[in-house]
């Protein structure tokens, strides 16, 4: 028996309830593990509110670390004791679940746990972002929206890493300071500003930028393709603001032979081999201190609806999670 937290219809916060629920022992092919932190995510919202359907009532979360306390038959890579971390595993918000080994990675000696389960979807998807969907290079010139958010942050250390500028915006003076510790090199607070955000991004970057990553969606969409300069690349993989209606793809060919893609993580994770490099990559720049994840908000199951309305109302920096009492 273990206590979940539990999707039982779908629709807005108050369908979440904390349940006990009896997790049977792994498979052949599963780990049990004890969780410690479990992320908390938008991909969670789409699927609790019924954008991405699932018969209820289901357990939430995809992402989690914590102790393996039980391997199944054929596991051979993970035994009882280990440390792991995963970024795709549904009903991962509880306080015991069963994993496919095949999603489970190690996680880094001096690397905490809570660190582990927060950095492991936005992590990921970081990489992705940066390294595979626009491979990004040096004096490059990058749009970041809500780059003190938790993917927003880690792209802003990601490409700057890379020698690359990022144009940084955020909807508070206090989040663009956040987005400049991490090497942002321009600023734009767009709950103030209220001129043509576009033309504002190509003047402080000083042209169009190569590609924009907008996690915001409908709010951001028309304003990030118009930032662009011919042949970048629009990285649409978020809809914090709502989803993007259709539009015409003639705009692409007007702005100068554009690209637009609308990437997910899984598609980036296409063998265990893929898997292994983009989470060693991140866990292992946590755990030597070249990259730093910041932890906006730590909160029990019993307040899950806490922290999902401060994820929804963008309101946070940094990465939510769900904690786990340890016993």
């Amino acid at each position: 028996m273990t206590r979940a937290l539990v999707v039982t219809t779908p629709g807005d916060r108050e369908v979440l309830q904390v349940q006990d629920r009896d997790v049977p022992l792994p498979d052949s092919r599963e780990v049990q593990v004890r969780v410690a932190a479990a992320g908390v995510n938008f991909i969670d919202v789409y699927k609790r509110q019924g954008i991405y359907p699932i018969p209820t009532p289901f357990v939430l979360g995809e992402e989690g670390a914590g102790v393996v306390t039980a391997v199944g038959a054929d596991v051979t890579e993970f035994a009882e004791g280990d440390r792991v971390a995963w970024g795709q595993a549904a009903g991962s918000a509880a306080e015991l679940v069963n994993v496919p080994a095949a999603a489970v990675v190690p996680v880094p000696d001096g690397l905490s746990l809570e660190t582990a389960a927060a950095a492991m979807l936005q992590g990921m998807t970081a990489h992705y972002l940066v390294e595979s969907t626009w491979p990004v290079q040096a004096g490059q010139i990058a749009l970041v929206h809500a780059a003190a958010g938790g993917v927003g942050q880690l792209l802003v250390q990601l490409i700057t890493g890379k020698g690359a500028g990022v144009v940084a915006t955020a909807g508070s003076d206090e989040k663009l300071e956040i987005a400049r510790a991490l090497g942002a090199r321009h600023l734009i607070n767009y709950a103030t500003f209220d001129g043509d955000l576009a033309q504002e991004i190509r003047r402080v970057a000083g042209r169009g930028v190569d590609v924009a990553y907008d996690g915001v969606g409908k709010a951001t969409f028309d304003a990030s393709l118009a930032s662009l300069r011919p042949r970048g690349m629009m990285v649409l993989f978020g809809g914090a603001s709502g989803q993007v209606p259709p539009f015409d793809l003639q705009e692409l060919n007007k702005r100068g032979s554009l690209f637009v893609t609308r990437p997910s993580l899984g598609a980036y994770l296409q063998d265990r081999e893929e898997l292994l490099w983009r989470a060693g990559d991140i866990l292992g720049q946590l755990a030597d201190g070249s990259l730093h994840l910041d932890i906006g908000g730590r909160y029990p199951l019993e307040q899950a609806a806490d922290a999902y309305q401060a994820l929804e109302g963008r309101r946070t920096t940094g990465k939510l999670i769900l904690t786990m009492p340890q016993h």
